[in-house]
């Protein structure tokens, strides 16, 4: 793990892979060290944000490198499931990548587990990472300018669902009803960092 700062109130913890950055935001969501206001995760990395009245920047990195037992492929208790209506434009194109029929990319979608890694692109846009097993979806070549609200893609090792009408280039393989992003619920994403995420085919 490298920690490099990030401005003068927030510190950048840098981790190999998808795994060990949740497991390192995991362990401190539920009680953030040294008065961290604001943690965010990525890819690779884990923002931390302190209140610099409060507590120094030294101090966070103390804390941060405290040796911690990874969390493995253990998530949150809460699950959310998504019904998908499987008639996304891309389907077709996945199966022949994949090498299988179309009725097998939906039998798999819905037969992973996924789990919230983090959150970004959009309000309410979560990157969905397999809690098992592994996807390898190449992005389109020509990325859309109009993706319609709920449509549920896949790209690289993830999959997604856009909260909102966007751009956007990954494989679109369904649309689901269910509203990503509310402002008036609390907290405002359906789907947060740890949130395990189930599809189901309607």
């Amino acid at each position: 793990m490298r920690i490099l700062p990030s401005g003068a109130t927030a510190l950048l913890a840098e981790l190999d892979d998808i795994e060990q950055a949740l497991a390192l935001y995991r362990k401190w969501h539920e009680d953030p060290p040294c008065d961290v206001v604001d943690i965010v995760p990525g890819a690779r990395t884990v923002l931390f944000k302190i209140d610099p009245s409060r507590t120094r920047l030294d101090e966070l990195e103390r804390a941060i490198r405290t040796p911690f037992a990874p969390c493995g492929n253990e998530s949150s208790e809460t699950l959310v499931e998504l019904p998908v209506s499987y008639e996304g434009d891309d389907l077709a194109e996945v199966a022949g990548i994949l090498g299988c029929t179309t009725e097998a990319v939906i039998h798999r979608h819905t037969g992973t587990e996924w789990r919230v890694a983090f959150c970004g692109f959009a309000p309410g846009f979560a990157y969905l990472h397999p809690v098992h097993g592994e996807w390898n979806l190449p992005r389109r070549d020509t990325p859309r300018t109009h993706v319609p609200a709920g449509s549920v893609g896949l790209a690289g090792a993830l999959s997604g669902v856009y909260p909102r009408s966007s751009p956007g280039g990954w494989q679109l393989i369904g649309r689901t009803a269910v509203e990503l992003f509310d402002q008036s619920r609390t907290p405002p994403a359906l789907l947060t960092p740890g949130t395990r995420v189930r599809f189901t085919a309607s």
